[in-house]
């Protein structure tokens, strides 16, 4: 039931944003231009890397809060640390993308060891980095441009297409694999689809879990240094839209809230979705409040619809059970020739 459900998704997501898309001509043909597709790529770049944490923290039955503030962690530490010369490069990308598994794991810790509810340690967390990051910068970032080398990532072109691109390309590779194609990825799946089960058939749920949330620090993280090369310059609130964000690309990739149902390609299927949005909601001029509900209204619609599809197959295969419940009932009565 599972894999049927999230082939369903990934086909229907993408197949909605291609129709929105085209669409999208009715709005400005402009929307259907090549430097509007690759606006449309390099704004869902940022989304789909941070959603790739959400979705896999989701996956396992929890909820990440803390995403947004670890991304402006991450771009306000490189703007203080490295200046545009990309002198000290080296040694901070490594270290920030550590501290932002370290945040992660401490997510995860709560959450298992502690037994803290994930949306109170998830949001406890992230205004403890919030926190941080305003004493730290006293309220005014001091860093006014991006390492060259990051802001390269966004402007520099190879055959048209902007290298960020290509990067995500291989980040999706990757993060897929990990997810579909490992052990870890297949455990992620079992504890989410049922914890209890998980625990009786011996597996390392708390590890897991723990594991889980520090990938969802470390690629808020990431997110966060290569957003600052978009920016220009760190800001306080850059990371505030992508919990949100993240979350909704997710739900819209058809992963079930819950735990246990989803996938990565739907998730991406899912931020270009809200990218193609984004982009017609921009040109038509609408202000942040309805952006943000309408936004707001989609998540609601797609677990609606979801739990629709679960609950049809769900009775498809509870027709079927006792169908053949009948038939084996009819032959024991038949007498014995």
């Amino acid at each position: 039931m599972t894999r049927v459900l999230a082939q369903r998704a990934v086909l229907g997501v993408f197949a909605l944003t291609a129709v929105l898309f085209v669409l999208s001509g009715f709005i400005a043909p402009a929307l259907l231009s090549g430097p509007s597709l690759r606006t449309i790529g390099v704004l869902s770049s940022f989304v789909i890397i941070a959603s790739f944490g959400q979705g896999i923290v989701i996956l396992s039955g929890g909820l990440d809060l803390s995403i947004g503030s670890i991304i402006t962690l991450g771009g306000v530490l490189l703007g203080a640390w490295v200046p545009q010369s990309n002198v000290g490069l080296w040694w901070a990308v490594p270290a920030i993308l550590v501290i932002g598994f370290a945040f992660g794991a401490f997510n995860g810790f709560g959450v298992t060891v502690l037994r803290i509810p994930a949306f109170v340690m998830t949001l406890a967390t992230g205004i403890i980095v919030q926190s941080a990051v305003l004493e730290y910068t006293k309220g005014a970032p001091q860093a006014t441009a991006a390492p060259q080398l990051i802001a390269d990532l966004i402007d520099s072109k190879w055959w048209g297409i902007p290298i960020i691109i290509y990067f995500v390309f291989v980040f999706i590779v990757i993060a897929s694999l990990l997810e579909n194609m490992s052990s870890f990825g297949r455990l992620v799946h079992a504890i989410g689809a049922n914890p209890k089960a998980g625990v009786v058939a011996g597996l390392r749920s708390n590890c897991v879990t723990i594991g889980c949330y520090a990938i969802s620090g470390f690629c808020a993280a990431l997110c966060g240094i290569v957003l600052l090369g978009f920016v220009g310059a760190p800001i306080l609130s850059m990371g505030d839209p992508y919990t949100m964000d993240s979350i909704a690309a997710v739900v819209v990739g058809g992963s079930s809230i819950l735990g246990g149902i989803g996938t990565f390609p739907g998730t991406v299927g899912g931020a270009l979705f809200l990218g193609v949005l984004s982009n017609d909601m921009t040109a038509l001029g609408m202000k942040a409040a309805w952006r943000t509900l309408i936004q707001g209204a989609i998540i609601v619609l797609a677990l609606i619809v979801f739990r629709s599809l679960q609950s049809e197959r769900r009775r498809s295969r509870s027709g079927g059970a006792m169908s053949a419940v009948k038939q084996i009932l009819l032959s024991a009565r038949e007498p014995a020739e």
